[in-house]
């Protein structure tokens, strides 16, 4: 399943930040619920699904497999940033295979890894995106998932 519920020119935006920007904050629930957050390199398909790679035994794959809810903060360090709300997976198969080559493409001093079977390949499909400019005043807040609209 690729479908997002973005679409047009949010969808756009969406893509066009990762690809600027390239890295993020990703959160997960541990165990107890609370959160835990990583820095790390993010790719994103054409049709907007956030990528990257992670250690099999990591503590993002057990948390995504326990409860598939994250949250994503790519950017901020320039003044704009985008904040997602979604669901990760652990894609196999042509699914796999399409975020792999995404994660390839943007960094592809990663390619070699990704054929580690202790590396898998985290998607996260968005259910919900905010694009937001800082650099001017006052700010502009962008709610992605409504089509860009407001």
């Amino acid at each position: 399943m690729t479908s997002s519920v973005l679409q047009g020119s949010a969808l756009g935006r969406l893509v066009a930040h990762v690809r600027e920007v390239g890295d993020g904050v990703v959160s997960t629930l541990g165990p107890d619920g609370g959160p835990q957050a990583a820095y790390l390199p993010l790719a994103v398909t054409d049709a907007g699904e956030l990528v990257f790679d992670a250690r099999a035994s990591s503590r993002k794959v057990a948390n995504v497999a326990r409860d598939p809810r994250v949250a994503v903060v790519v950017g901020g360090r320039e003044g704009t940033t985008l904040q997602v709300q979604g669901v990760a997976d652990v894609p196999a198969g042509p699914d796999r295979e399409r975020c792999a080559a995404a994660y390839g493409r943007e960094f592809p001093q990663f390619v070699a890894s990704l054929t580690d079977p202790g590396i898998v390949v985290v998607r996260v499909r968005v259910l919900w995106a905010r694009w937001g400019d800082f650099r001017v005043s006052p700010p502009v807040l962008e709610d992605l998932s409504d089509g860009g609209r407001g």
